[in-house]
């Protein structure tokens, strides 16, 4: 099997997240074996006024609608931002296989920052992690983001 990235797909979402005036941060989960596009999604906690509504928790529950199964085996997910301890936790709990991100996450990140979820001993599964793919240009999109908002 030879690696494609579908990085760009996320990013569109992170951009159509940003349009709506929600931290631009966005996701997709992929059938590597296909390269099917299983869920996309990207933030909107402030529309639904739920702080789990991140784009990787909307690609989960997606994905799970979709397969109709809690348990997302042997797909992956592709985010522009590491993603936080609460979504790291769910994505374990969903047996995601890889993810990768694009940019870091110092503040808030939960998997090579931070808490590191996947590193605590009840952590019952432990994806493949990648990250740092596109990691310029999702921190360009965050940066513009944000320097519109101060």
């Amino acid at each position: 099997m030879t690696f494609r990235t579908h990085m760009d797909k996320a990013m569109a979402q992170a951009r159509a997240a940003g349009a709506r005036g929600e931290v631009p941060v966005g996701a997709v989960i992929i059938d590597p074996t296909t390269g099917q596009l299983v869920a996309e999604a990207g933030n909107r906690t402030r529309e639904r006024h739920d702080p789990t509504a991140h784009a990787e928790m909307l690609a989960i529950r997606a994905a799970c609608a979709a397969r109709a199964t809690d348990r997302l085996t042997g797909l992956d997910l592709y985010v522009t931002l590491e993603p936080c301890p609460m979504c790291a936790a769910a994505l374990a709990a969903a047996r995601i296989a890889r993810i990768y991100y694009a940019a870091p996450d110092p503040k808030s990140g939960g998997i090579e920052q931070g808490p590191c979820i996947f590193n605590h001993p009840q952590a019952h599964h432990t994806p493949e992690v990648y990250g740092g793919l596109h990691e310029a240009e999702a921190a360009e999109i965050l940066r513009s983001f944000f320097a519109t908002r101060r």
